[in-house]
């Protein structure tokens, strides 16, 4: 019985963060028919991370004056938006810093400019040993300025919407083991 309650706090202390074990675990975006892309590396110790991205399945692209890697598909790009201010990449008790680290905006294809209303941040959870980032919509514009001194979060859930996964080219990202 002792141990049976130990493994509840450990379990809880651990927190959702605790999914991605030390080692490194692949970072895959998913259509809605479960086709993956993987587009980075996540390699965990101690809970700290150190994110790789995959250059493969970006292209280039030069946006409303600012570059971007793209990934491109049949009618939609997805474009990965770098978090421009502090994080800690601790993910020992929650998975926030990751869906700081995913940050992306969508455009169709063949569109002029990108649109910051059209961001996309994935909320991550855990499910069966990996973290599954669910799509929200939100509107980037709000991280055009930087957050308070020491604010390391500066997104409220009211800056998040849950968005419909059949509008969405690419409504998860999913963190796991590789291969």
């Amino acid at each position: 019985m002792k141990k049976l309650i130990l493994l509840g706090v450990a379990a809880i202390w651990a927190g959702p963060g605790a999914a991605l074990e030390d080692g490194q675990h692949g970072v895959w975006l998913q259509d809605q028919d479960g086709t993956r892309i993987h587009i980075a590396s996540v390699d965990v110790t101690d809970g700290a991370y150190k994110l790789t991205l995959d250059e493969a399945p970006f292209s280039d692209h030069f946006l409303s004056m600012r570059p971007f890697k793209c990934v491109e598909g049949p009618e939609m790009l997805w474009c990965h938006v770098p978090y421009p201010y502090e994080i800690k990449r601790d993910i020992s008790s929650e998975p926030t810093d990751l869906e700081y680290d995913f940050l992306f905006l969508w455009k169709k294809a063949g569109s002029y400019g990108i649109d910051m209303w059209n961001g996309v941040y994935y909320e991550l959870t855990e499910q069966d040993g990996n973290l599954v980032g669910d799509l929200h919509e939100m509107d980037m514009n709000v991280l055009s300025v930087p957050p308070d001194a020491g604010e390391l979060r500066p997104l409220k859930p009211t800056d998040l919407e849950p968005g419909d996964p059949d509008s969405h080219w690419l409504p998860q990202l999913v963190i796991g083991p590789e291969g």
